[in-house]
């Protein structure tokens, strides 16, 4: 894998992100709850703590569980929450070792069917239906890997030019309309979560109301 991504807006994060299939899942696991391209200069951050030019799965995998999470914590923290994302890491990467030989470009070598490829995903540590569907468009629109039918299978972020996810990012103009679908999506959950909110406590009261009315009606 040697292609050129603007997931991080940073040129030396980017390049790693480029060439390592562990780095683009690393920083695809990262990112919650943090900007999209924070998450996606997380895998270059660790590599350089660690010393190295790359992330190696058993490596990360053997670490100590502590020293690991002490790493990610270190100013600037690689992550909002680094002491459960560094947890997730090792998960993943032992996972790839116990399944791949570490090699995380296994996961979708040779895969030929883009539902496939989704259920090979999915079964990573960390990477829900969602998580998975995006990384899916990500390897299909920026990283080469396109099995029949994978536009399908990662739904609505396969969609082309659709700015739903960071699959869409290609420099800062893509990363601002990506981000304000972002929030409207977020708007529109807070709106539908407070509506919610508001016709429940409608019906209690309502049902309180008859309930009160019914006792009236039944005192002689």
């Amino acid at each position: 894998m040697d292609v050129t991504v603007h997931l991080a807006q940073d040129p030396e994060a980017d390049a790693l992100l480029g060439r390592s299939p562990l780095a683009a899942l690393v920083g695809m696991l990262l990112d919650q709850q943090i900007p999209m391209e924070w998450a996606f200069k997380g895998p270059r951050t660790i590599a350089d703590r660690l010393g190295a030019d790359d992330l190696d799965a058993h490596e990360i995998a053997a670490r100590d569980p502590e020293s690991f999470a002490a790493l990610l914590s270190d100013k600037p923290a690689v992550h909002r929450y680094p002491g459960s994302m560094a947890k997730r890491i090792q998960q993943l990467c032992q996972y790839l070792v116990d399944h791949y030989d570490g090699d995380a470009e296994g996961v979708w070598r040779g895969v030929d069917d883009g539902h496939e490829l989704l259920r090979r995903l999915e079964e990573l540590p960390g990477f829900g239906k969602q998580k998975a569907q995006i990384f899916l468009a990500l390897l299909g629109k920026q990283l080469g890997v396109t099995p029949q039918g994978w536009r399908e299978a990662a739904g609505s972020y396969g969609e082309p030019r659709s700015h739903r996810s960071v699959a869409d990012i290609t420099g800062p103009e893509s990363l601002a309309k990506v981000r304000a679908f972002k929030q409207e999506m977020k708007a529109a959950a807070k709106t539908a979560k407070a509506t919610k909110t508001a016709n429940a406590k409608a019906t209690t009261a309502t049902t309180a109301k008859t309930a009160k009315t019914a006792k009236t009606a039944k005192k002689p």
